[in-house]
């Protein structure tokens, strides 16, 4: 069972330390906990000040800051459980809709058990080759001007940007945005696309004008080289790329699992869709996904092979220059699996050739960072909320660490491995009616007439 307890002592743990160039692990330690944040960072041995304090034995596992996935797609609050139980504390919603906000409140208060939410609104885009059903639409300035304030006075402060978006409308986005003290993420917008873009005609807004628009993270290494490179895996191209993006302090969510999982799809003619762990996606994702997984199917590898083998030196690249990495799954989309597919992203990283330390701080000191709370949470330190994870093994020796979680602490909740053997059983006991009531709701909100919808 959860120790609800607001104060307690985890005791007799080596706490990763991930401050420095390199990972380090400091023996016998102990953490103090009360009212969900970390009140003491302590050896061991230390002399206890509270009578009674009520004490968690760690049994010398490794104790290292909760994940953060900085992009997930949360259809249901029934998912919740599976981050929980891969060990990821914070999730960052990509695809707001109003019952996002109700849950982050009700996670907040401790009404539900999850892992700390933070949301954008609904997805920006305009129409055009991305555009799908839940897409807040707009195409000229004023268009965009009502709908980030419609954003914000329903509750949101965080906007996602599309592909398709005009250049009206995207400017219009920005500088609404700016004066309603709301943050941007997500694609960079690419303005109409003309007959011949973009092999034979460049883009109508080009990359480089959007890396000092203030984006929190610009996601997916992929998209990255469509916009930017138009496509080419041209290596001295990308360098420069990388050294522009760097000297411009954007932080990138290169996402290589979301491209990672269309190519096994293909490699596998399909077969990668009905692995373990697909059945805690939503099925009403999975029901809209059809056309999808049938193109995947059919695609030939090998030049996805390719692309891929070109998006991880991207990203190394990325990394070498000094861009701010965060690690982001996309689960929750295609057959991307809530929680785990987060390990996974990790795991790509690393054959993309991050350190394990650098690849341990994308999710973890860098995303508190992008998103600006590393004072808050990221660290194992006094005043940082209490997100940690107790592991059999250093994962800073060993990535696949991170697939034995001992217990996991959310917002101060102790879970020992049994409750998260329930709540990843849960989250594959979806409720599908409830799923479509959030969609629709998202639609109305938008003025879109849902009676004639089938989904």
């Amino acid at each position: 069972m959860a120790n609800t307890s607001s104060t307690y002592l985890l005791d007799n743990v080596q706490v990763l330390d991930l401050d420095g160039d390199a990972a380090v692990i400091r023996p016998d330690m102990a953490i103090l906990v009360e009212d969900g944040i970390i009140a003491a960072v302590m050896p061991s041995a230390e002399p206890r000040s509270k009578e009674g304090l009520r004490i968690i034995d760690g049994a010398g596992r490794i104790a290292m800051p909760g994940l953060v996935d900085m992009h997930v797609h949360v259809w249901d609050e029934a998912s919740l459980g599976a981050y929980l139980a891969a060990g990821v504390t914070t999730i960052r919603n990509a695809s707001g809709m109003p019952f996002h906000l109700r849950l982050a409140d009700r996670i907040a208060r401790g009404e539900t058990l999850g892992p700390r939410l933070i949301t954008t609104g609904p997805i920006l885009n305009s129409s055009g080759a991305n555009a799908q059903i839940n897409h807040h639409i707009v195409t000229t300035a004023e268009q965009a001007r009502t709908a980030v304030r419609q954003h914000h006075a329903a509750g949101f402060r965080r906007l996602k940007v599309y592909s398709n978006l005009t250049r009206a409308a995207y400017e219009a986005i920005r500088d609404e945005a700016s004066l309603l003290g709301m943050t941007i993420m997500g694609h960079t917008p690419e303005g109409l696309r003309a007959p011949g873009v973009p092999y034979d005609k460049p883009f109508a807004i080009a990359f480089e004008e959007l890396l000092d628009d203030g984006f929190v993270t610009i996601e997916h290494v992929e998209s990255i080289v469509w916009h930017s490179l138009r496509d080419a895996h041209d290596e001295n191209a990308a360098r420069q790329l990388a050294q522009n993006i760097a000297a411009a302090g954007v932080p990138v969510d290169p996402t290589l699992l979301a491209f990672y999982n269309l190519l096994q799809v293909a490699e596998t003619d399909g077969a990668y869709l009905e692995r373990a762990g697909t059945e805690r996606i939503n099925p009403l994702l999975v029901a809209q996904s059809q056309p999808e997984y049938e193109r995947w199917k059919a695609e030939d590898p090998a030049r996805h092979r390719e692309a891929f083998a070109f998006y991880q030196r991207m990203t190394k690249m990325l990394a070498e220059e000094g861009v701010v990495l965060v690690a982001g799954s996309d689960a929750g989309i295609f057959t991307n699996v809530p929680g785990v597919s987060l390990v996974e992203e990790l795991e790509l990283l690393e054959g993309a050739g991050l350190s394990r330390a650098d690849v341990l701080r994308t999710a973890t000191q860098n995303a508190a960072m992008a998103l600006g709370e590393d004072s808050f949470f990221g660290r194992i330190a006094p005043g940082q909320r209490a997100d940690l994870i107790l592991l059999e093994r250093d994962p800073a020796a060993d990535l696949s660490a991170l697939r034995a979680i001992s217990a996991v602490i959310a917002g101060g909740r102790y879970l020992n491995r049994e409750r998260l053997d329930e709540l990843l059983a849960r989250a594959a006991n979806h409720d599908v009616a409830r799923t479509q009531r959030h969609l629709f709701e998202a639609l109305e909100a938008q003025g879109i007439d849902t009676n004639a919808l089938e989904l």
